[in-house]
């Protein structure tokens, strides 16, 4: 009798560091539903990629900003995905350039809809539907324990004002990692991952890039998959539970006063 497969669902998960995350499951025997929101045919040509491979793939559309999302996104999963989620990827998150001097409310709130109630609500959609499924009766576990999973950023452990209200979401993101972990015991796992700069942000150039992507203690690119394998690590490590990872070659460490694209701009980059 073969195991039934285990199922990830990915924010996010079309373009840039999600995809290189729905990627990485795929090649560790994962099926993969693939949200977006924009990115209808970057989706379908990574669905389209995943399905010649092999791979079970589910496609959901959605704002995460809407109230309510977390549950109706799970609702729409077909039933072998439903009964086989084990691991949510909450990637996708807004990034706009504002200061404490010029952030809004309204900013405020659509950031805050995005980056931290969205995650909250999928998590606790998670949480419900894995303690309604059917208990083992002590059965040696045929999928991973599952996992909900906070994609972060470096800059929760090295601040600086810039990006603002963005900055907020992560931060708050970042205290819940520990909360839910306690919250939803022993029925879900909740873990984050900070990464560092890895892709081209906000209003960098490609010079501007290639020069702040090299401020990190390894003084070296970021290679985005090395994030994708931590993720698939800890959704298969049951051990590990209520922390955060960083995965940016040190970047954290480095304390800039400024985020880091206008820092190498401004001389304060080492």
């Amino acid at each position: 009798m073969t195991s039934p497969v285990p199922w990830v669902l990915v924010t996010g998960g079309a373009t840039r560091l999600g995809r290189a995350i729905s990627l990485a499951f795929a090649a560790a025997g994962w099926a993969v539903a693939i949200h977006h929101r924009h990115s209808a045919a970057q989706a379908q040509a990574l669905a389209d990629e995943l399905r010649a491979r092999g791979t079970p793939v589910h496609l959901l559309c959605a704002d995460l900003s809407e109230r309510g999302v977390g549950a109706r996104l799970l609702s729409e999963l077909p039933a072998e995905a439903s009964a086989g989620l084990r691991c949510l990827v909450n990637n996708a998150s807004e990034f706009t350039e504002d200061s404490g001097w010029d952030c809004t409310r309204a900013q405020l709130e659509r950031l805050f809809a995005t980056n931290l109630f969205a995650p909250l609500e999928l998590t606790q959609a998670l949480a419900h539907l894995v303690r309604r499924q059917p208990p083992t009766h002590g059965a040696a576990p045929t999928l991973p324990v599952p996992l909900a999973l906070h994609i972060l950023d470096q800059k929760v452990d090295n601040l600086n004002p810039d990006y603002f209200s963005y900055t907020l979401t992560k931060l708050a993101l970042q205290r819940a990692v520990g909360l839910q972990a306690q919250a939803y015991a022993p029925t879900l796992r909740v873990c984050g991952l900070s990464p560092g700069l890895c892709f081209v942000s906000g209003p960098q150039t490609e010079d501007n890039f290639e020069r702040a992507r090299r401020v990190n203690l390894l003084r070296r690119p970021l290679d985005p998959a090395d994030i994708a394998r931590t993720a698939v690590h800890l959704a298969q490590t049951p051990g590990i539970n209520g922390c955060v990872i960083p995965v940016d070659n040190g970047q954290h460490r480095l304390g800039l006063a400024r985020d880091v694209m206008f820092a190498v701009d401004l001389g304060l980059a080492p």
